[in-house]
């Protein structure tokens, strides 16, 4: 089990990018997979910018938005946004390293933020873990009397730097795209 500042935690970030680089030198990308991976990115993109704007990270229990559905948005985001990079890489081989990474990475820091959600607000967090899967979205959302109708706050996507995913998309799409166009 993971502690809490584990090294994964603060280096699951930069991990990503590594893998990202070696992702783009294996890639064999075409037309076909970056369309297809494009339109799986930009669910996740879209989720974790949704979801930036209703946490309040650590200081208020996150049920609306997607966090009525899943405990995760953003890591389910992440997972997207994986998925459609490897889907656009074109080398099935590169699935299985992502699947791997992810679950080794994502899966232990999940729980550990569970068990941090559970220290800080108790019965609420709970409550909401009962009723709430930690990655796979619940099809009816969950209802809270406390936050249930919160509204999306840009000011949160901004202050989370959210920004930085979709300028890190065009990033590596430009890059596969360069590849897709002269490497052959």
């Amino acid at each position: 089990m993971l502690k809490e500042g584990s090294w994964v935690q603060r280096w699951r970030v930069t991990l990503g990018f590594l893998v990202g680089v070696a992702f783009v030198v294996l890639a064999r990308p075409r037309v076909s997979t970056l369309a297809t991976g494009g339109a799986v990115a930009l669910l996740g993109l879209g989720l974790r910018a949704w979801a930036a704007g209703h946490i309040r990270k650590n200081s208020a229990l996150a049920t609306s938005g997607p966090y009525a559905y899943t405990r995760n948005p953003l890591y389910l985001g992440s997972f997207l946004l994986g998925l459609g990079f490897t889907i656009a890489a074109g080398q099935p081989l590169l699935g299985l390293l992502f699947i791997a990474l992810f679950l080794g990475i994502y899966l232990p820091v999940m729980r550990v933020e569970a068990a941090t959600l559970s220290r800080l607000f108790g019965e609420d967090y709970t409550r909401y873990a009962d009723a709430v899967p930690l990655f796979f979205p619940r099809l009816m959302p969950y209802r809270d009397a406390k936050t249930g109708g919160a509204k999306f706050d840009a000011a949160l996507y901004l202050r989370y730097r959210e920004y930085q995913a979709a300028i890190g998309l065009l990033i590596a799409w430009g890059l596969l795209a360069l590849k897709a166009l002269f490497v052959k």
